[in-house]
C-alpha cells in the first residue's frame, strides 16, 4: 500500500500567498470605505408659526404684511408658514416658502430664524423671522448659506430663474438707496444693480417691490417698486457658475 503525501510548500511561496491575500483584503476594505454615502434630504410637514415684524403691530396692520408670500393673518396677528429641512432623519433648519430647483441635485429655499426678541432685563421672548436663502445639495446633504448682494430680509423677496435671483435690495452705504438686483450663484458681483429710488422711503409700503417677472428668451427681468414705474433689464449670462461638490459626507457642515 502506497501512501502519498503532499510535498511541503516552500516558505517563499507561502509567504507570497499570505501577502497576496492581505492585499486583496485591504483593497476590498478600501473599496467599501470609499463607497459614497447616500444622503436623504427632505422637507417636513408644513405648519404655521407666529411672525413678529420689526415694525409695530399698528404699522404692520397698515402695511398689510399678511399679503406677503407664505404669510397669512390669524385675527390681528401674522402667521408664517414654515417647515423643517431634514437631512438623514435629522432636522437641520427651519424654512419658509417654496423650494427652487437650480439643478437636478441642488435647490434653494429660504431659511427661517427663531430669534430672542427680549430687551435687557426681560425674560426670553422668541420670535420667528425670515432669514437668508440656503442652497441644499441633495447628493452630499451639504447646506450653504447664500450671501446675496444687498439682500434685506425684511424688504427683499427673491424670485428665482435658473441660478439667478431677482429682488429689490437695500444698499448699506452712506447714501443708501433701493436697488434692483439680479444675483447669479457663484458670481462675486450682481449681474444687475440699478438704483430705483431712495431709502428709507418717505411713506413705507408693503411690499416694497412687486415680485420680479422673468422672461426666458431673450433673458430679461422686469422689476417695479410699489407705486413706481416698471423697469426691464437684459440679463446677459454665461454658463452656470455653481460648483457642486463630490459625494463626500458633509451633511453636518451647516
Amino acid at each position: 500500500m502506497q501512501i502519498f503525501r503532499s510535498a511541503p510548500v516552500p516558505l517563499p511561496l507561502r509567504t507570497g500567498s499570505f501577502i497576496l491575500l492581505g492585499l486583496l483584503a485591504l483593497s476590498s476594505s478600501n473599496a467599501f470605505a470609499a463607497a459614497p454615502k447616500v444622503h436623504a434630504v427632505a422637507l417636513g410637514t408644513t405648519r404655521w408659526a407666529s411672525y413678529t415684524p420689526p415694525e409695530s403691530a399698528a404699522s404692520a396692520e397698515k402695511a398689510g404684511a399678511g399679503k406677503a408670500a407664505g404669510r397669512r393673518r390669524r385675527g390681528d396677528s401674522i402667521a408664517l408658514k414654515i417647515r423643517p429641512l431634514i437631512v438623514d432623519g435629522r432636522q437641520k433648519e427651519w424654512t419658509s416658502g417654496e423650494a427652487h430647483d437650480v439643478t437636478d441635485r441642488s435647490f434653494t429655499i429660504r431659511r427661517v430664524l427663531r430669534l430672542n426678541d427680549s430687551l435687557p432685563g426681560e425674560g426670553p421672548r422668541w420670535s420667528w423671522q425670515p432669514g437668508p436663502w440656503l442652497m441644499v445639495d441633495r447628493i452630499t446633504g451639504h447646506i450653504t448659506a447664500l450671501h446675496l448682494p444687498d439682500f434685506d430680509t425684511q424688504v427683499s423677496d427673491a424670485v428665482w430663474y435658473r441660478d439667478y435671483a431677482a429682488y429689490c435690495g437695500v444698499a448699506m452705504t452712506a447714501k443708501g438707496g433701493l436697488f434692483a438686483i439680479v444675483a447669479q450663484l457663484g458670481a462675486r458681483r450682481a449681474v444687475v444693480q440699478k438704483q430705483l429710488g431712495k431709502w428709507p422711503l418717505a411713506e413705507p409700503v408693503e411690499p416694497v417691490c412687486k415680485p420680479a417677472h422673468w422672461q426666458r428668451s431673450p433673458m430679461r427681468v422686469t422689476m417695479q417698486p410699489t407705486g413706481g414705474d416698471a423697469t426691464t433689464f437684459d440679463v446677459v449670462g454665461a454658463a452656470s457658475l455653481i460648483e457642486e461638490g463630490d459625494n463626500t459626507d458633509s451633511s453636518d457642515n451647516n
